[in-house]
């Protein structure tokens, strides 16, 4: 059986909290006849979906997972600390590789594609990186949702933490907000250093 593999990665650029990987993994032929159903045509980037869609998405996302031949679903994220230590495109590629030793998938088998400027690892030989991958690919789409969602979930948990840096909203990004709470504030354990030079330590 051939996979058709999905991964996108949340988080990249935030000032706090972690950045977030995850892959979608479907058999090749429940794929097509997902797309040729159109039954994923409301699926998009994360970015363009309402808060609620997203949520939905991956809800439906997750429960097709139960059944193990459908859908399989690994997500994996390192800490902002991870971040300042190893730097970001260190991160993504640990998450890329844990992903898919999840998915417990032979690699011969795997079609995997990726959002951006991503790669999975050198033994996946049949792997494309597309442009924009979360917008025109609907394997790529599902992934980046399930990203996003358990990222922002994430966010929302530290915000009661943390409240006054109102990550509720801006999910850790370098809103005007954002910056001006750290310079009276100072930096949280959940802040990414190396990302915040220019501000006052």
């Amino acid at each position: 059986m051939k996979w058709v593999i999905g991964i996108d990665e949340v988080g990249r650029g935030p000032f706090a909290g972690p950045v977030t990987v995850c892959a979608v993994a479907m058999p090749q032929g429940a794929y097509k006849r997902v797309l040729a159903s159109n039954t994923w045509n409301g699926l998009t980037d994360s970015k363009k979906l309402k808060e609620k869609d997203r949520e939905l998405w991956a809800e439906a996302a997750r429960a097709l997972a139960k059944e193990a031949s459908a859908l399989r679903i690994a997500t994996a994220s390192r800490t902002a600390t991870a971040i300042d230590k190893k730097g970001i495109a260190v991160c993504i590629r640990e998450c890329i590789a844990a992903n898919l030793k999840k998915l417990q998938l032979d690699p011969k088998d795997c079609v995997v594609l990726l959002d951006g400027g991503l790669k999975a690892p050198a033994e996946y030989k049949n792997q494309t990186t597309i442009i924009k991958g979360d917008l025109h690919e609907k394997i790529i789409s599902l992934a980046s949702v399930v990203a996003k969602v358990q990222r922002d979930h994430y966010m929302i948990a530290l915000h009661k933490k943390h409240p006054a840096y109102n990550w509720q909203q801006n999910k850790g990004y370098g809103t005007l907000g954002h910056r001006t709470v750290i310079k009276k504030r100072g930096l949280t354990p959940f802040h990414r250093k190396s990302f915040i030079k220019a501000l006052p330590q």
